[in-house]
């Protein structure tokens, strides 16, 4: 019992759910990477993929926002309020850019909005976690505070670097600390998701409460 309240004691900060959570970093990302952009966009640029990948950290933080509120200390709704705020014209132009590449790929403007619409809808949908939540939550807290500090116009650094973290933050990660002891720990948290599939409930991107309620909490 002592060295165990001597080990919450000395358990940083920033460890809300585990004494060593999980080390999840990996190499900077370009978009192509299977997966790691939700849908794939045949034939996209360098420049539409990083507006992809923006648009990934975008959908995840918000989901963040959404799911994670349960630990108030994670700040992910503060975080992603902060970052519509303070990269308000990045994010715009991240959204014009995909706009422009479904619009060349659908060849008119109404079957491009159509398809940027279902593609936003399972970019959301592909950050959607049960048994990961933990992991993604504190991974998502941290990659949200580095988004906040990231200079205007930088955001999509943010994403290149650590969306293959937060991909993989998505499966079931459990206490690493007491795994040379051959004990391993997952704390499931079950919580209510908004629904993905249902088009009328996102609109550019953004859950829309008024039309399909709050995601209680």
């Amino acid at each position: 019992m002592v060295a165990l309240a001597a080990l919450c004691i000395s358990a940083p900060a920033s460890a809300q759910f585990f004494f060593k959570p999980v080390d999840l970093s990996g190499p900077p990302v370009t978009g192509t990477e299977p997966g790691i952009i939700g849908p794939g966009l045949p034939g996209a640029t360098p420049v539409e993929l990083r507006a992809a990948l923006l648009w990934n950290l975008r959908a995840a933080l918000n989901v963040a926002a959404l799911q994670c509120q349960f630990e108030p200390t994670l700040l992910t709704l503060d975080h992603y309020n902060a970052l519509l705020e303070d990269h308000e014209v990045e994010l715009k132009n991240s959204y014009d850019t995909l706009e422009k590449y479904f619009t060349k790929v659908a060849k008119t403007k109404k079957a491009g909005q159509t398809e940027l619409d279902r593609f936003g809808t399972r970019v959301y949908s592909s950050f959607s976690t049960v048994s990961g939540q933990l992991s993604f939550c504190q991974t998502a807290a941290s990659i949200g505070q580095d988004a906040v500090f990231a200079p205007r116009g930088k955001l999509a650094d943010v994403a290149v670097a650590r969306m293959g973290e937060l991909r993989a933050s998505l499966k079931a990660w459990g206490e690493q600390y007491f795994r040379t002891r051959r004990v391993a720990f997952v704390w499931p948290v079950l919580r209510p998701l908004p629904p993905f599939g249902d088009d009328k409930c996102w609109r550019k991107g953004e859950y829309d409460a008024r039309k399909c309620g709050a995601v209680s909490r």
